[in-house]
């Protein structure tokens, strides 16, 4: 074996490829990007990523009310937003609030008579977006924590709680002779009355007793505009997510096809039959939109056929899809206008495709981003899909809930596709 020319080989294939920088842009910056992206989703920042957004109806302003309400409030994790019982119920169903928390008045009160006794416990009301079923778990934890804090010190040293202890000691003050439990309730409230009577002597301990049971539950409802026996279908987030991902692959595929023909030389002779260049390039816009159109309907055809997706309002997604459609078409000039290259374009246009789909919520749902990236978001076209195709699908919404997005991948497909008009007359000069 030749080794010299072996090496020599391996220095020309090293040299080609470190020279272009497109590959490396592809090879080593997409990764890098993706990898911080998702690490900085999944809690790598340093504490960068926003808190839950829960909505917050209290009902109980109580003192002990107040406390629960603060808590919460402080709690780094969740990002409350006080809200009226209406409010909350409409910010849930659109999907602006992942949960609501609902503190029913006098709660508090009622969660510490039933820490001493078996009254019924109170509940809290959770209303929660089906789409994140991880997200009422946490917030469950949460709610938790706040809610033994505040009850457990009312009730072992509050003035709530030495009212509390001291009816409920007198029902079982009556039953005891009968019932050994009573009895053993009876004396565990003496001793408790007993160690709140003794002066404190700067040391704190909460007093709780072991074996109470918790002293309220939750009932949980999730939020959607359509009918609740449907519940929450997975599968509509995620064909809106991969049929905007691949669809825009297409405009890609589309643009890259326009430099092959410029290549060719095909561009120059339809120039010069009796055709101007705003015409080819408006028809190649408008027969990519056809053809976005028609695959988006046709993934959901599947979807609802195979999958029992639900299109709750087929005016709003007839709509998205025609918006999505005209964005591919100006997304795909845009690429064909400034690709030099068809290997230069494919690169750039795969690297920003992954991007605009990273950031539109089709891989991991917006509410996992950080609070900047959340904002960074209201400008990039794919999430405005994502939101559309959402509202009027699992989140049962109608036409209206749908027009603001339209609108936004109106205005960006006449954007994109002004500008790649503008390139061409400018090249064509």
């Amino acid at each position: 074996m030749n080794t010299t020319a072996v090496l020599a080989l391996v220095r020309k294939d090293l040299i080609l490829y470190v020279s272009d920088k497109r590959a490396l842009l592809m090879h080593l910056v997409l990764p890098v990007v993706i990898a911080a992206f998702f690490g900085a989703v999944f809690g790598g920042g340093g504490g960068t990523r926003s808190g839950i957004d829960v909505a917050l109806v209290q009902e109980d302003t109580s003192d002990a009310g107040n406390r629960i309400a603060a808590g919460l409030k402080a709690d780094p994790n969740l990002h409350v937003t006080p809200l009226d019982l209406a409010q909350a119920r409409a910010a849930v169903r659109k999907g602006t609030q992942a949960v609501a928390i609902v503190l029913p008045a006098g709660f508090a009160e009622a969660a510490g008579s039933a820490m001493f006794s078996n009254r019924a416990k109170p509940a809290i009301g959770l209303l929660y977006d089906p789409s994140q079923p991880a997200v009422l778990a946490m917030v469950k934890g949460m709610l938790t924590q706040q809610v033994m804090q505040v009850v457990s010190a009312e009730m072992f040293g509050g003035p709530l709680g030495n009212k509390l202890a001291e009816r409920n000691l007198q029902v079982v003050e009556a039953q005891a002779s009968t019932d050994p439990d009573a009895a053993a309730l009876r004396d565990m409230l003496v001793a408790v009355r007993k160690y709140e009577a003794q002066p404190r002597a700067g040391g704190s301990g909460d007093g709780r007793p072991r074996g109470l049971a918790m002293p309220f539950t939750t009932h949980d409802e999730g939020l959607t505009s359509g009918p609740v026996a449907e519940g929450y279908n997975p599968y509509a987030h995620s064909f809106s997510g991969m049929g905007v991902q691949f669809i825009l692959f297409m405009g890609v595929n589309m643009g890259i096809g326009m430099l092959l023909v410029r290549r060719s030389g095909v561009w120059d002779r339809m120039l010069a039959a009796p055709v101007t260049l705003t015409e080819i390039v408006l028809a190649r816009a408008v027969s990519a939109a056809l053809i976005a159109f028609c695959l988006l309907c046709a993934i959901f055809v599947v979807a609802v056929l195979a999958f029992h997706v639900r299109v709750s309002s087929v005016p709003g997604f007839v709509a998205i899809a025609a918006g999505f459609g005209a964005l591919t078409a100006g997304f795909g000039l845009l690429i064909a206008a400034f690709g030099k290259t068809p290997e230069a374009a494919r690169g750039i246009a795969t690297f920003a495709t992954l991007v605009l789909v990273m950031l539109g919520g089709a891989w991991v749902p917006s509410f996992m981003f950080p609070a900047w990236v959340q904002q960074l978001t209201l400008v990039v076209p794919t999430r405005w899909a994502i939101v559309g195709l959402d509202a009027v699908t699992w989140r049962g919404l109608g036409l209206s809930a749908a027009l603001p997005a339209v609108a936004v991948l109106l205005a960006f497909a006449l954007l994109f596709t002004l500008a790649a008009v503008w390139r061409f007359r400018r090249e064509q000069a």
